[in-house]
């Protein structure tokens, strides 16, 4: 057998059940590549493997999984990229599907290369702790609505599917965990830049209790700051209002 890293936060999915629906949620958009990010002890990796006709990889840092996983699924030889998620360059040249039990030390991180890669990831299938979950499918005026939630909805579509017991898990984690979907944006808000408004949304939620206007007041002039909408403050405003605001930045 394998053994257990805490320091790689791993708590490996052992229920059949969820794995089966995370798959079916998975079929329900179709694809022709499909990463998996952190198969650890193969529970959801198995079910992948037996998709037909798709172009499969997976990413591993624990090289202790990495010879487990071919000694027990011989099919991923050549199949499994022994590095960290997030410092792998991207693993495919055409649009690929995303699907992983992510590591909930890195997960905030994980989705912020997801939206490095937005133009080539078409869906991304993720099991998160429950707290990360809720706060990406935020909306404005919900105090969990912060930076993640409007950089992700600004481009993708987000669902929450299912919530996971802790029980589901070997180790059990001492949180709960929750399952959701991103699905590419058919229109992404107009905005001047994406960086202005990375800028933007980074510093307007840095300083969260103040209003907008003393939040982000060194992006603008002073002429700009008389808008009434920097009167709210950060989490008051939609994803919209924030991409609006990036044209009348410095």
């Amino acid at each position: 057998m394998y053994t257990l890293k805490k320091s790689l936060g791993q708590h490996f999915l052992k229920d059949e059940n969820v794995c089966r629906k995370i798959v079916q949620a998975l079929q329900e958009h179709p694809f022709e590549r499909l990463l998996e990010v952190g198969p650890g002890g193969g529970a959801l990796t198995k079910y992948l493997l037996d998709l037909s006709g798709i172009d499969f990889k997976c990413v591993e840092v624990d090289e202790e999984k990495v010879n487990w996983l071919l000694q027990q699924y011989p099919a991923l030889q050549s199949k499994i990229i022994h590095q960290d998620f997030l410092t792998v360059d991207q693993p495919f040249s055409e649009p690929f599907t995303l699907v992983g039990n992510f590591p909930y030390n890195i997960s905030s991180q994980i989705l912020f290369k997801v939206l490095e890669w937005k133009g080539s990831v078409q869906t991304v299938i993720g099991m998160f702790q429950k707290e990360v979950a809720q706060r990406v499918v935020a909306r404005e005026g919900n105090k969990v609505y912060g930076i993640l939630s409007v950089l992700v909805q600004a481009f993708y579509e987000v669902e929450y599917l299912f919530e996971v017991h802790e029980n589901a898990f070997n180790p059990p984690p001492k949180v709960k965990s929750a399952v959701i979907r991103l699905t590419p944006k058919q229109t992404v808000p107009e905005m001047k830049s994406e960086r202005q408004f990375f800028v933007l949304v980074k510093t307007a939620f840095n300083q969260r209790r103040k209003t907008l206007r003393n939040a982000v007041k060194s992006l603008y002039t002073p002429e700009a700051l008389t808008d009434t909408i920097f009167d709210k403050r950060a989490e008051q405003l939609t994803v919209n209002d924030f991409a609006r605001l990036t044209f009348t930045m410095k």
